[in-house]
């Protein structure tokens, strides 16, 4: 009885200790308007500081994919180790830096290290859930999402503040979650001992129909996600700026908007169950590109409330299908290399991520901005591609032109 109560708390642990290291992967965005003013000449200071820490996470995720570390040593104590690194780096850019590139520099170590707090987050839940691991997933992702979100609202209460602030509260909260996992999440039961990476074998995956689909789906998605959060707070400032009659809390919105991708993460965990991932991940998918396409009449609406709504849609849709890719992509990957096909995968989506920042930022002094988001539709378009075939878009595409006719 005392061992299913104990495991009946692993995962809400988990869960927030993957919130509190995670409100790292955005604290420089949060206060990124008060750190422009110490570069004034850095343009690109956005795209690059974003882009910066998903370099890193990159980075981590080979190095931890290479060495297999997740899978020979034990994950919470992986997850510790990162999690107060990931804390230090994070404090660095409070410093006096003279040069652009240490700020740069500082993000890159935090997003190195964030590679052994959110895929080893979830091989630590793959270790406890084998059933129901959609739903286990779903919350533990929303966790990431809520996480990334944070310190938006952290800008908000601290507003009378100094910047910094925002950035010694999230280290000490990554701290706490460290803390936690390593206190409280042994081993799981279901974790398999670990073998040293086989570049070879760990590709095998794409082998399997099942893990190619949920793999390149996870792709697709990602092309989209992080540019729309990256950009989210640009988007809400324009909009003040071309409505003069509009004063829109930014950091709030900010907030809000992708926060609610947390809800829909665990949503769309718990549908899965009844549902099945891969149909949920479709839907979820499909209305998020959809809203992609839709962009240039919602982001210009002159009704605030249809503008509102319309980027809680898009917050909403853009990550439910999260947590099912990270969930099909582990049952189908090879047993004993779990953890480092979680982590593989990740790096390739966050290197999608990197692209997909600097093509929207580059586009930006290119094309009409109203036009600019109905680039990342091309992401949820190949992902959908992926996950149900050619043929069958083609086969529902040609039945709804048919029972339009009909109509």
């Amino acid at each position: 009885m005392s061992g299913t109560k104990k495991t009946n708390s692993i995962l809400p642990t988990i869960v927030i200790a993957q919130f509190l290291c995670t409100s790292l992967w955005f604290a420089g965005n949060a206060v990124l308007p008060d750190i422009v003013k110490n570069f004034p000449t850095e343009t690109n200071l956005l795209a690059n500081l974003t882009s910066m820490v998903q370099f890193g996470f990159i980075s981590g995720t080979l190095v931890f994919a290479f060495f297999a570390i997740s899978d020979i040593f034990s994950p919470s104590k992986v997850f510790f180790i990162c999690g107060i690194a990931a804390a230090l780096f994070n404090l660095g850019i409070c410093l006096e830096l003279p040069d652009v590139h240490l700020l740069l520099l500082f993000r890159f170590l935090t997003g190195f290290m964030l590679a052994g707090i959110y895929p080893v987050g979830m091989k630590i839940a793959s270790d406890y859930f084998k059933d129901g691991l959609g739903k286990s997933l779903g919350f533990l992702v929303g966790a990431l999402v809520l996480g990334t979100a944070f310190p938006h609202l952290l800008k908000t209460f601290t507003a009378n503040f100094a910047w910094q602030y925002v950035i010694f509260a999230t280290s000490c909260l990554s701290l706490t979650g460290a803390i936690a996992i390593l206190w409280f999440v042994p081993n799981g039961p279901f974790r398999t001992a670990g073998q040293k990476f086989d570049f070879r074998s760990c590709f095998n995956g794409f082998k399997n129909p099942g893990f190619r689909s949920a793999a390149f789906g996870y792709f697709g998605h990602m092309w989209e996600l992080y540019t729309f959060w990256a950009f989210l707070p640009g988007i809400l400032l324009l909009y003040n700026t071309k409505h003069a009659h509009t004063t829109l809390n930014i950091p709030l919105f900010s907030f809000l908007i992708i926060a609610s991708g947390g809800l829909s993460c665990m949503i769309g965990g718990l549908l899965s169950q009844k549902f099945g991932a891969k149909r949920v991940a479709t839907i979820a998918l499909s209305i998020s590109g959809l809203c992609c396409l839709l962009s240039p009449l919602f982001l210009f609406s002159g009704s605030v409330y249809s503008f509102l709504i319309f980027l809680f849609c898009w917050g909403l849709s853009s990550t439910a299908d999260s947590p099912l890719f990270s969930s099909l992509i582990a049952k189908n990957a090879p047993e004993s290399l779990r953890g480092t096909s979680l982590t593989l995968v990740n790096c390739i989506g966050f290197a999608i991520t990197i692209i997909s920042i600097q093509a929207v930022n580059l586009l930006s002094k290119q094309l009409n901005v109203q036009y600019l988001y109905m680039v990342l539709a091309i992401g949820p378009v190949l992902g959908l591609v992926a996950l149900v075939g050619k043929k069958r878009i083609r086969h529902n595409f040609q039945n709804l032109l048919y029972c339009r006719k009909l109509k």
